[in-house]
């Protein structure tokens, strides 16, 4: 393993190999990257690959709309299908209080040259008849959103980083990061020490465990969310788009030939990626209530992943006051995954080029939660 690098890259998940991978398109000298077990087996192993530009707020539509980008010809650049598939994200209305903040949304949305549209009861049952729209008093839809293959992006990003010089090392862990006189001098690991003048934290829900070494405190928990997955079972000819309960925090979609539903997002941080029958009975109950037809599915599989939620739910990213050369990537409380092309650009730049010129993350820094910036967010309710 190198004894020296240019930049060290905590954190082998799509992140850290986006990062990486755009570091090494720059030239940024010798980037090593450090995975403490394999590439992708945290957050980005276990999301379930939404791709959206329905959010509330500015920062967050730029991010979706500069990683767009990416994944439209994510096959012509990195060699690779990641299967995108533009289904469309429809998120479903039941409180007066849901109406007011989407069809804010929307104006926001629209500004940005967004093709959302607001749909009434009428015209879900319409497209969607298979959904019980009782209590629904109207909807969003964006047909730009849809979902792509996690494990697709990870391998175009792996392969390329490689292709571009970086140095990939899975299987190590860091145990300490290095300074002196407040500036980022290397890193100590089960494999030994690697002098850096730049460390960038991408290690995902593990983020406030990296930034201790460093004497930070990162408000960054890990949240357990949970997922199922039904046997083959046939609702409709129709596409059917991913589907947003925004209140009971819940969505479905297709899945090979059956489908995918959210069970709950943990309320209490833990590092548990298990799931259990309770989740799978208020997934269930969940998707029987909106769609009824689901009755008569049965639950085949599930998975559990950890979000990395934020104080505000917004990212973490940039430099640190105090601490010279540590990068944050941090806090992206669900929306890492589909956000991760435009993260790594903006850190590249960053790291090289002394600011970032694709988007201002100027937002984002750690300081605004002691300032009391927080990002004002109403649709916290809603993780993919």
């Amino acid at each position: 393993m190198e004894k020296v690098a240019d930049v060290v890259i905590i954190g082998g998940g799509v992140i850290g190999l986006s990062i990486a991978y755009h570091l090494g398109k720059k030239r940024a000298g010798k980037i090593v990257l450090l995975e403490k077990g394999q590439l992708g087996e945290g957050s980005t192993g276990r999301c379930v690959g939404g791709i959206r530009t329905q959010f509330s707020t500015e920062i967050n539509i730029l991010f979706s709309l500069e990683s767009i980008k990416t994944f439209d010809h994510f096959k012509e650049e990195f060699g690779i299908d990641p299967e995108f598939r533009k289904i469309g994200y429809l998120f479903l209305a039941t409180t007066d209080l849901d109406v007011k903040i989407f069809k804010q949304n929307i104006a926001l949305q629209k500004k940005f040259g967004i093709p959302v549209e607001w749909l009434d009861p009428e015209e879900i049952t319409k497209r969607c008849p298979y959904l019980k729209v009782d209590d629904v008093l109207g909807g969003t839809f964006c047909s730009l959103d849809g979902y792509v293959g996690p494990s697709e992006v990870l391998s175009g990003f792996a392969r390329d980083a490689k292709r571009v010089g970086v140095k990939i090392y899975e299987g190590v862990e860091v145990k300490d990061i290095l300074t002196d006189q407040e500036r980022i001098t290397g890193v100590r690991t089960n494999g030994g020490e690697i002098s850096t003048p730049v460390v960038v934290n991408a290690s995902g829900p593990y983020a406030s465990l990296i930034g201790k070494m460093a004497k930070l405190d990162i408000p960054v928990k890990p949240l357990r969310r949970q997922v199922f997955v039904t046997a083959p079972f046939h609702l409709t000819d129709l596409t059917i788009p991913l589907t947003i309960d925004f209140q009971r925090g819940w969505y479905f979609r297709q899945e090979v030939d059956g489908f995918l539903i959210s069970g709950p997002l943990d309320q209490e941080p833990s590092f548990n990626t298990n799931t259990d029958y309770g989740a799978m009975l208020e997934a269930s109950k969940n998707a029987i209530y909106r769609i009824p037809a689901l009755e008569k599915a049965r639950i085949a599989r599930g998975w559990a992943g950890l979000y990395e939620i934020s104080p505000d739910h917004h990212a973490i990213l940039g430099k640190v006051p105090g601490v010279e050369g540590f990068i944050l990537a941090n806090g992206f409380s669900g929306h890492g995954f589909q956000h991760s092309p435009a993260v790594g650009k903006v850190i590249s730049e960053l790291i090289v080029d002394g600011r970032a010129s694709t988007i201002d993350i100027s937002s984002l820094s750690l300081e605004r939660f002691e300032k009391g910036d927080h990002i004002l967010e109403p649709m916290t309710a809603f993780k993919e």
